[in-house]
């Protein structure tokens, strides 16, 4: 991500120290995780310590200070999916991707991240990809839904 790109991130919010989460999510948005580069940078625009924009990057779970996958792939593994089979799911996903939860593939193409509760316990289990809901997912059905992002 390049400074003029930060820029115009900040600038969109008129550079107000009181925007700092949405600027580092629109940042997060474009470039899939925050750089160190871009929360120096806005740290220096905002006139922000460094320590505190630091703080607010690794503190919320919306972000990420490590590169992420195009794709975020995400599991409930909550009581209702794990009674239905979620367990199933993430081992298909984590064979399909070769990656287990927590973790981004190499190709930077999928992270995988297992959740509680994605808040539609009668679909279950559920299967998130990109904020799209997959529900009463199969095997079958996951591995199916993940060449669709290829």
């Amino acid at each position: 991500m390049d400074i003029e790109q930060i820029d115009r991130i900040i600038d969109s919010h008129h550079g107000q120290a009181s925007s700092l989460i949405q600027i580092l999510l629109d940042i997060q948005s474009e470039n899939n995780w925050l750089p160190k580069e871009a929360l120096n940078r806005v740290s220096e625009r905002l006139n922000v310590p460094s320590t505190r924009v630091q703080h607010i990057a690794t503190f919320y779970k919306a972000f990420s200070v490590v590169p992420k996958g195009r794709h975020k792939v995400h599991i409930c593994m909550g009581t209702a999916c794990h009674v239905r089979g979620a367990t199933r799911v993430l081992d298909t996903v984590q064979d399909a991707t070769g990656i287990k939860a927590g973790e981004t593939d190499l190709d930077f193409k999928f992270s995988l991240e297992t959740v509680n509760c994605l808040g539609c316990c009668a679909l279950g289990p559920v299967l998130e990809v990109d904020g799209k809901v997959h529900g009463k997912m199969t095997p079958g059905q996951t591995a199916d839904v993940l060449k669709t992002y290829e």
